[in-house]
């Protein structure tokens, strides 16, 4: 069972009544690692460095662009900028190739890339700049991909997608870290220097918030 769950009485109500309404069963494709994605970012690795394969680094580049670019634009507040960046980090990838089988994590490795070059980059703007894990306001926006999840009713989804929006910043960016880009929890608290226990409490924020969303309409129909 996965840390979060131990939540208290009444959270674990609401998520009762979920499961007795078989709708809970989304939440664990939410949260479970894609260990496929991993094996297969291992496999691109080894033959970028091994043998210099340009197929294997436009794959990397498709493969992770798109969720770094709405991690540096939660930085920047600026899709172009983050798209530079990102561009920036993967010519440096591929300039320093034959180094890459040294890198233990190297879809971690570029995501704290970007988010130090990120971060420089928006001090260079404005030299005035905080940057914390509450101001990285980031979009989460590929919730609903399995089956499952495509059974939810319109007005429920909305209804997701509101919860999700009104999540405080750190909130909503670790839970599109742990969902939508599939990190390990112990990634996303070294990515953000975090510990893994501040992990499992923003992500139990957001699910008591999803599982509100969730029971609400069922409320209504009783």
């Amino acid at each position: 069972m996965l840390p979060f769950f131990i939540l208290g009485r009444s959270l674990i109500k609401i998520i009762w009544k979920l499961l007795r309404n078989k709708i809970i069963l989304q939440f664990k494709y939410w949260f479970l690692p894609h260990k496929k994605t991993h094996k297969s970012i291992k496999d691109l690795q080894r033959r970028i460095a091994v043998y210099e394969d340009e197929a294997a680094y436009k794959e990397l580049f498709f493969l992770l662009f798109q969720s770094l670019t709405h991690f540096a634009e939660g930085i920047l507040q600026s899709k172009e900028n983050a798209e530079e960046i990102v561009s920036d980090v993967f010519i440096s990838i591929w300039n320093d190739r034959a180094k890459l089988n040294q890198i233990d994590d190297l879809k971690l490795y570029i995501f704290v890339a970007v988010k130090n070059n990120a971060v420089r980059k928006a001090r260079q703007l404005n030299k005035d700049a905080t940057i914390s894990l509450d101001s990285i306001n980031v979009e989460v926006d590929s919730l609903y991909q399995s089956p499952e999840e495509r059974m939810l009713s319109t007005e429920t989804v909305t209804k997701i997608e509101t919860a999700i929006n009104n999540l405080p910043n750190k909130a909503r960016l670790i839970l599109k870290l742990a969902k939508e880009d599939r990190m390990k929890y112990k990634d996303i608290a070294s990515l953000l220097n975090i510990s893994v226990k501040t992990v499992d409490n923003q992500l139990a924020i957001a699910l008591k918030k999803l599982a509100t969303a969730i029971s609400e309409p069922l409320r209504k129909k009783k």
